[in-house]
């Protein structure tokens, strides 16, 4: 039975601000006023396009289907200094962690009737500066860290001037305006990186989804055969008053930071952890004959490969089904050898809720250790 993939991490759109709506030429016509003098409106300014960090959404499921989003136009002026109305604005709701890339390939001209709009029950007149995040120009045109931030990706274009605004002494009837300014369009990728404290790493099946469902609310799928878990999924852990977000990451594979089985897709969402809990399968070992600490070495090497400054992540290794290897002696000497390389382990049964005590009370506190360190280093450079 096939399962809908429900969780979308990368997406490519096409935003169109709207276009400015045109002045106008026109002249007071009242009875009794002969040689009215010019009273031609300004347009409207065309609507933006603005993306909106938003905890409430967790995916970019919802841009599958609507590749091309379209803000309206702003209206044309009218006679009696009559102002067009500007074109309502495009808020669009996207993930905390999304980044925004210019693809900066040319968009073919389209016309209005073809560029249909998919969001237009998402308009909203508010003008979008609160918590706004500036373009960069060098690198993603925005990273959304935080909810509430907000990015204008297409900015409407300025409505044209009425005759009225030429009016001079000189010139008493202007008979021109000026047309409105097109939108902007741009062609951007949308690309998730998964905000969590906590990523939980290791080979297939190595027991990060029991992990992850025992310690949280999330419900990602479980099942005795490798690669069960084929999206990212995220839970919460509380402490008394603190709380913490655990990603369970699908099983990287030898060749992951090469792309092999998804690689790249899965280890873009290990960047943004504070912690790395790195689970090595004691049922492999067991059953299979697996070197585990062939395995630990392997993952840590794909994620070197992958972002060299994650090796100097945080990391808890944890040997994991406890319950189901009764080898007291095999388990000892893996021990051995992972401790004469000064690396400490943890055991555990998350199914059989063995040792989970003593790893959650290491997991809080090596977060709130990484958050303190963050908190210093952001004093240190605004002290500068």
């Amino acid at each position: 039975m096939k399962h809908a993939n429900l969780f979308v991490d990368e997406v490519e759109i096409e935003v169109r601000s709207g276009k400015g709506g045109d002045g106008i030429v026109a002249f007071r016509r009242e009875k009794f006023v002969s040689n009215g003098g010019p009273n031609g409106g300004d347009g409207g300014r065309g609507g933006d396009i603005v993306l909106v960090a938003d905890d409430n959404v967790g995916t970019l499921l919802d841009f599958k289907g609507a590749k091309k989003i379209k803000a309206a136009n702003g209206q044309n002026g009218g006679g009696s200094d009559k102002k067009g109305a500007s074109g309502d604005h495009i808020e669009v709701r996207v993930p905390v962690g999304t980044l925004v890339f210019d693809l900066g390939e040319p968009v073919d001209p389209v016309s209005d009737a073809e560029f249909e709009d998919f969001y237009e029950d998402d308009a909203t007149e508010a003008e979008a500066t609160p918590e706004q995040v500036e373009l960069n120009e060098h690198a993603a045109l925005a990273d959304l860290t935080e909810a509430g931030q907000r990015v204008v990706v297409a900015r409407g274009g300025r409505g044209g001037l009425g005759n009225a605004r030429f009016k001079t002494s000189t010139r008493q009837a202007p008979d021109f305006a000026t047309d409105g300014k097109p939108g902007e369009r741009r062609r951007l990728r949308l690309s998730l990186k998964l905000m969590a404290d906590v990523g939980l790493v290791g080979f297939p099946n190595a027991g990060k989804s029991t992990l992850l469902r025992r310690i949280s609310a999330a419900r990602p799928r479980v099942a005795n055969y490798p690669f069960t878990t084929l999206v990212p999924s995220l839970g919460v852990v509380e402490r008394d008053d603190q709380r913490i977000v655990v990603a369970d990451i699908p099983g990287l594979i030898e060749g992951a930071s090469d792309g092999a089985g998804l690689g790249h897709q899965f280890l873009r969402h290990v960047e943004r952890t504070r912690v790395l809990i790195h689970l090595l399968d004691l049922e492999a070992m067991f059953t299979m004959g697996r070197d585990l600490v062939d395995d630990y070495d392997a993952i840590r090497r794909e994620l070197g490969r992958y972002r060299p400054e994650l090796l100097e992540r945080k990391e808890i290794v944890v040997l994991s089904k406890g319950d189901l290897v009764h080898d007291d002696a095999m388990i000892a000497d893996l021990e051995a050898k992972l401790a004469a390389r000064d690396i400490e382990t943890r055991r555990i049964s998350a199914a059989a809720s063995q040792g989970m005590e003593d790893l959650l009370h290491a997991m809080f506190d090596a977060v709130e250790e990484e958050r303190a360190l963050d908190e210093e280093r952001e004093e240190a450079g605004a002290g500068r």
